[in-house]
């Protein structure tokens, strides 16, 4: 028998609660920003806590910790460790599902350090499925006890005030964090039988964690969902931005060593985290963009929306050129796109639970579509695409502000995307060229002949862009995704 073990944890059910109600009565209200944000820390570091807590319980040192973060994490333990282990995690896991209403589980698996790292690798992954398949084989008796509420005080429950006061607003500011053996799955500010302190940069042994937030007016806390709406440009509104390594664990499950597993995933953990607070240290994010939460592979921000989108084409520039230097030796795609989603709330005051579910569907549209790609204003465009759709955009706004077009020019653009989607995707060429040939009569009668041409530049130029200037008559002509996507664009930015 192996004289070492390797326990593998991993925690589900992170998505259903960031976004469900503060409890689970039919009319608790949707989860604010301060309540999503402390899930959010909560989670990122209970998976950066549990495994050092629990190599300190059992006195072993901190090299034995492989990888943490991100919901998971993976440690190396003696043989006559185990039974320690378990009893820590399903302390642990109970009171965890205690603290979300049910909703997160935490899992693990331990198998012996024999052999390859691929079939090691196998042998806890299908452990970890047999529980997800089996979950009453391992903690049967504890599913048929009452489920209880924790006692609400003025309308919130102990939980959620613990997420919103202790860790939604104290933990941007807190330089350590504590656990404590009474609290197993909680996470304590400065306190507690153990504590580690907490950094934005790589540190061997504190805890990275990536935790800007946009200031108030006053600097004196987080701004509001509000203010952050009313600070971008045009019509004052807000979004989550959320973002996906496309096909990851395919990279993982391909690697030939634990080193590499662990190199691997430290990589990933480490760009989220220290990429995503460098951009919002930016003069242009820095009051508009606050972090909800840094994954080992995944990010979710919420803020201002014209923010988010600038903010998503620097964040994908940056992991390319990640990619490139970093897995230059690794061949295939895999691990080496990125996929992201914006969804925009429909007023300045609406709850951010709901905002942050709308963007997580998004997501799985834009990964279903393909990847390496945005979901951006309803459609899903390669972000070569998102570069063609800036520089629309900024034509369509020069025409609306710095030659005051009318308004109705949008609309007569939009209304050739309508002619399309009625006509199933695909509209005749005779009949667009019509359609444009009308258009471009109408506008320069109303712009007075030839005293405008940089405008008839712009608009003809915009009009080859959004259909195509391949475009031959008597063939179906397809408008580009990114055509619709520079007018919604502008149309936002335009308005007050």
């Amino acid at each position: 028998m192996s004289e070492q073990i390797l326990l593998q944890g991993k925690l589900l059910g992170v998505d259903e609660f960031l976004a469900s109600r503060a409890d689970v009565s039919g009319d608790a209200p949707e989860p604010g920003a301060d309540l999503v944000a402390g899930r959010s820390q909560w989670l990122a570091l209970l998976g950066e806590v549990l495994p050092r807590a629990l190599l300190a319980e059992l006195g072993l040192a901190r090299v034995l910790l492989g990888s943490s973060g991100g919901g998971q994490f993976l440690v190396v333990l003696p043989e006559d460790k185990r039974a320690a282990a378990e009893q820590f995690l399903t302390t642990a896991a109970r009171h965890a599902s205690s603290l979300s209403n049910g909703h997160i589980q935490l899992l693990w698996s331990i198998t012996e350090n024999l052999g390859d790292w691929s079939v090691v690798r196998k042998r806890l992954t299908e452990q970890l499925h047999a529980w997800r398949s089996t979950p009453l084989q391992h903690d049967g008796a504890q599913a048929f006890v009452p489920f209880l509420l924790p006692k609400a005080e003025h309308g919130r429950s102990a939980a959620d005030r613990y997420f919103c006061d202790e860790l939604g607003i104290k933990m941007r500011e807190a330089s350590s964090v504590g656990w404590s053996p009474d609290a197993p799955a909680a996470v304590s500010l400065g306190a507690g039988k153990h504590t580690w302190a907490l950094s934005s940069n790589l540190s061997l042994d504190g805890i990275t964690l990536a935790r800007h937030a946009a200031l108030s007016d006053d600097g004196t806390h987080a701004a509001p969902i509000a203010t952050l709406a009313s600070r971008a440009q045009g019509r004052p509104l807000w979004g989550v931005l959320r973002g996906d390594v496309d096909h990851l664990a395919v990279r993982l499950r391909r690697l030939q060593t634990i080193e590499d597993h662990v190199r691997l995933s430290v990589l990933y953990k480490q760009f989220f985290a220290g990429e995503l607070e460098v951009l919002c240290s930016m003069p242009e994010f820095w009051r508009k963009v606050t972090i909800l939460y840094s994954g080992g592979d995944d990010f979710a921000l919420y803020g201002a929306w014209d923010a988010l989108i600038q903010f998503a084409s620097e964040l994908q520039r940056l992991f390319h050129r990640f990619t490139e230097e970093n897995l230059q030796d690794y061949p295939g795609p895999e691990a080496k796109t990125i996929s992201m989603a914006l969804a925009l709330a429909p007023s300045p005051d609406h709850a951010l639970g709901p905002v942050y579910r709308e963007a997580g569907r998004n997501l799985q549209l834009a990964k279903a579509a393909d990847k390496d790609c945005i979901f951006l204003l309803d459609r899903v465009l390669e972000w070569k695409q998102l570069a063609s759709a800036v520089e629309l955009k900024d034509t369509v706004t020069k025409m609306l502000e710095e030659f005051q077009s009318s308004r109705q020019f949008l609309a007569q653009l939009r209304g050739f995307y309508q002619k399309e989607f009625s006509a199933g995707g695909t509209a005749d060429s005779d009949a667009m060229l019509r359609r444009l040939g009308r258009f471009h009569r109408r506008f320069h009668r109303a712009l007075g002949g030839a005293k405008d041409r940089e405008l008839q530049k712009l608009r003809a130029h915009l009009v080859n862009e959004i259909v195509g200037r391949k475009a031959a008559a008597g063939k179906p002509v397809k408008l580009r995704p990114a055509g619709l996507v520079a007018l919604e664009w502008a149309r936002l930015a335009t308005e007050v």
